[in-house]
């Protein structure tokens, strides 16, 4: 696990999960499950949900009505240059692109912006591996 990673980790409460779908079977499914049970606020962004694992759903990022923390990716890599670009319109601090949804033209454009940027790594996976640290961090 890298710091930014942890970093990301410890500051997010709010997750928009770009590509969530409401087929069970679907790694975005339980990866946003796993992270409600975590406490986590988890947004749906997909314009084919209206609600997802009891969230509803927004076509877009820049539809989401509050402030989002991470924006994480489940889109393949030609889709994630415009979701950075909605990431940054929006202010969120950083955007997570899972296993097999990472650009590195969209990587570089996210840190120019300032945001944190994690690409590659599974978020259950280091939210697992993390979890002792996360819950020292959160308790103080």
């Amino acid at each position: 696990m890298n710091s930014t990673e942890l970093q990301i980790l410890k500051a997010t409460r709010t997750v928009a999960v770009v590509g969530l779908s409401s087929h069970e079977w679907r790694p975005s499914y339980e990866i946003a499950e796993y992270l409600l049970k975590q406490g986590f606020k988890v947004i749906p962004v997909n314009p084919r949900e209206k609600a997802v694992l009891g969230q509803q759903a927004y076509p877009r990022l820049e539809d989401v009505p509050e402030p989002v923390d991470l924006v994480n990716i489940f889109r393949r890599p030609e889709h994630v240059p415009e979701i950075v670009e909605s990431a940054i319109r929006i202010g969120a601090k950083a955007v997570w692109m899972q296993p097999g949804t990472e650009n590195a033209a969209a990587v570089r454009r996210a840190k120019e912006a300032g945001l944190m940027v994690v690409a590659g790594p599974c978020i259950f996976v280091a939210h697992r591996s993390l979890r002792s640290e996360l819950v020292h961090s959160r308790a103080k």
